[in-house]
């Protein structure tokens, strides 16, 4: 039996899934695992919680699947990904939360991510710098009908996927207030190259999932305007809450 030493899991736990939602929060993990046996109709069951990587097991249509958490960044992200690929998982669906850079796209909307510019560093560990972080088609294009199916608005684009949160994303309400000279202005060349929006484990999930030769997706809800302003309790809860629901819904073209 194989079996897996930081999310606590092996082949006997999992019963046989093929895929996993991976959300950030571990407390996350609960929250979209009700969704998904409210939609269907189905149980779930805590498998594990250690450290930050708490997993449920839920179904739809007679097929296992899971839901881990992965933690912040990049770092924990790979050991989430690279263990349950170890398992047998074969697709990998971030669901999470944004923050927007584009004028044009609002709280509460959901950003489908194409492709991510690699800020992070965990992934260079598994493939060089050049190799590219993309979403795969059949992911895309079920989390597109998703958002569709679920009247909630979205974008498809780049997303800029960084190791931190601060200087990372240009941040300059930390406690320096001090941004590195080579992050200085990102924001506004991001914006001018049509980048979407920031967040910290797409790159990890899109670029592992892709040398592995599987599966890897993401989506997530709008909570602030990258760099800019405070998540209030109330934009985090409609951001969490849409990209949730047009993520459950994807999953009836993914199993």
């Amino acid at each position: 039996m194989n079996s897996v030493y930081h999310l606590d899991l092996d082949n006997e736990k999992i019963q046989g899934a093929k895929l996993a939602l991976l959300p950030g929060d571990p407390f996350r993990s609960q929250i979209i695992a009700e969704a998904i046996s409210a939609a269907y109709g189905t149980r779930n069951e805590k498998l594990a919680w250690k450290r930050e990587f708490c997993t449920y097991l839920t179904e739809i249509n007679g097929k296992k699947l899971l839901v881990t958490s992965t933690g912040i960044g990049g770092p924990s992200t790979s050991i989430a990904v690279d263990e349950l690929a170890q398992l047998g998982i074969s697709t990998f669906i971030r669901v999470g939360t944004t923050g927007a850079i584009q004028d044009y796209i609002n709280i509460g909307d959901v950003i489908i991510t194409s492709g991510s510019v690699r800020l992070d560093g965990a992934a260079t560990h598994y493939a060089p710098i050049e190799y590219p972080a993309v979403a795969h088609y059949e992911i895309l294009n079920a989390l597109i009908e998703g958002a569709k199916k679920t009247k909630v608005k979205y974008h498809v684009g780049i997303t800029a996927s960084s190791d931190t949160f601060y200087p990372g994303e240009e941040r300059y309400d930390s406690f320096t207030k001090y941004v590195l000279r080579r992050f200085q202005g990102a924001t506004k060349e991001w914006q001018k190259l049509n980048v979407l929006n920031y967040e910290m484990e797409s790159s990890t999930i899109l670029t592992l999932a892709a040398t592995m030769g599987l599966r890897g997706g993401c989506i997530t809800g709008v909570v602030n305007r990258g760099g800019l302003g405070k998540i209030t309790k109330e934009s985090l809860r409609t951001g969490e809450e849409n990209a949730v629901k047009a993520a459950v819904a994807a999953l009836e073209r993914l199993t």
